[in-house]
């Protein structure tokens, strides 16, 4: 586990900090991701990541997860700082943790997916599909709000 000290706030890897309640609210009503997803589905995917959080005190103010085989792959996902905590460089503290990790210099691909956070993630050393045709996907957008065995 690691942390960073940072402007008042701390920035670390321990998930026993994390407060699932609060980041199951920011992803399934505030994000554009995740809306409607499940406790059990965000329960799950911490349990299988590599996590982040950020912290005022106690109180939790930001999160991302890596998904990661931890060998060869990794996704980032989840990406996100609480409003009221914004415009003080916390995202890029959670990225550049994640970034910072032995395990992810080693790694033969990351990816993630962003509507509109492309200069922050450009920083770090990503960029647009080189080859696009080479990528494939399914797709299910309204999985959460059609799908209610999740619970």
């Amino acid at each position: 586990m690691s942390d960073i000290l940072y402007n008042g706030y701390t920035i670390s890897t321990d998930k026993s900090r994390l407060d699932v309640d609060y980041i199951h609210r920011y992803i399934s009503v505030d994000s554009y991701w995740g809306r409607h997803i499940p406790a059990s589905v965000v329960r799950a995917s911490i349990a299988n990541s590599f996590c982040v959080g950020a912290y005022k005190e106690q109180q939790q103010v930001g999160f991302a997860r890596l998904i990661t085989d931890y060998a060869t792959f990794g996704y980032l996902a989840d990406v996100f700082v609480d409003e009221a905590h914004r415009g003080r460089g916390l995202s890029k503290q959670i990225v550049s943790l994640i970034m910072s990790q032995p395990f992810v210099g080693g790694l033969r691909r990351l990816m993630l997916g962003t509507r509109d956070a492309h200069r922050l993630y450009a920083r770090y050393g990503f960029t647009k599909l080189k080859n696009p045709d080479a990528f494939m996907e399914i797709h299910r957008p309204d999985i959460y709000s059609q799908n209610k065995e999740h619970g």
